[in-house]
């Protein structure tokens, strides 16, 4: 059977979701072949082999953590090569896109990006995606080489498949390049304890109508009762009432959840194109004319302040 290699999004071993996704999406193209970089293999071996991945190709060098991009990309192409996929697949993010995009080019194939599903053709690997703001659904294929694709986290579900995952040393020769940008320091990220933006199953956005950084505590209460992260529109961010990291929207993160909770946002193009793809989406306005209330499966005409806070107690009131 065909082989794909799935590149794995790790902290020290610690294999995140959406890898575990990419497992269950290649075992319908071909056996997984995971690729582990910056050490941790070890730890990582058991959860992907528990997941479908039959072989583990592992390179530890610090070439990895200390410089941006192309060594990643060197391994990859050097994976390919031992390998000879019929895809490569990477976890959407910014870094994984240029990563892609980079290898791509050497490899003389093509890439598909933000893919939301993957199945096998009869000419190779098909992909779908949302395209222009999610107003249309494509299927999309490679036509040259192997099809090279990012797929957005909560595109498919993690599902176990125990395979034999045998550990094997990837050998990484490093291009001239990559040096040539290198991590000057790092400054690690304050913990909030909700799940991560992109990730997330649940994502409860708050926009202009929140009127102000105060209020977004009313968002965060929402967000906690239900184990969900906590998101933004552009406008709230732009007002400096929540991080940009927090943005969702075509300038900012593009989310797939379970369950999207739209709190005081109207519904502007910008915001939609990150959002639209979500698997149920609930809006609360006071404007019974806003854009949101398009695209939405259920919707609130009323104030926030009071909608919200009521959702949130009767929330924790069936936790309890």
């Amino acid at each position: 059977m065909a082989e794909v290699l799935v590149f794995v999004d790790h902290v020290d071993g610690a294999v995140r979701k959406p890898t575990l996704e990419l497992l269950t999406l290649a075992r319908r193209i071909g056996d997984p072949v995971a690729v582990v970089l910056g050490g941790g293999a070890g730890v990582a071996a058991g959860v992907l082999a528990e997941h479908g991945a039959v072989r583990v190709l592992a390179a530890d060098a610090p070439e990895f953590a200390e410089f941006l991009v192309v060594p990643k990309v060197d391994a990859l192409q050097a994976a390919v090569e031992v390998v000879s996929p019929v895809a490569v697949l990477l976890p959407s993010s910014a870094e994984n896109k240029e990563i892609a995009a980079r290898l791509a080019v050497r490899i003389g194939s093509g890439i598909i990006t933000d893919a939301t599903d993957l199945e096998a053709g009869e000419e190779g690997v098909v992909a779908t995606q949302s395209a222009f703001a999610a107003s249309f659904t494509t299927k999309s294929r490679v036509s040259r080489g192997a099809a090279v694709v990012t797929v957005k986290p909560n595109s498919a579900p993690v599902e176990a498949a125990p395979a034999a995952g045998v550990v094997e040393e990837l050998v990484v020769v490093f291009s001239a390049l990559a040096r040539g940008t290198k991590v000057l320091s790092r400054t690690p990220r304050e913990s909030t304890g909700r799940p991560e933006l992109t990730e997330a199953a649940i994502v409860v956005s708050g926009g202009r109508g929140v009127n102000g950084a105060e209020n977004f505590r009313v968002i965060e209460a929402l967000a906690d009762s239900l184990g969900a992260a906590v998101g933004a529109s552009r406008a709230a961010v732009d007002a400096g009432w929540y991080p940009h990291t927090n943005q969702v929207g075509q300038t900012g993160k593009s989310v797939s959840p379970q369950l999207y909770i739209a709190s005081g946002i109207s519904g502007a193009i910008q915001h939609r194109a990150g959002m639209q793809t979500s698997k149920t989406i609930v809006a609360i306005n006071k404007d019974a004319e806003a854009p949101i209330f398009d695209l939405v499966d259920y919707g609130v005409v009323g104030d926030l302040f009071n909608v919200v806070p009521q959702l949130t107690d009767e929330v924790t009131a069936r936790k309890n």
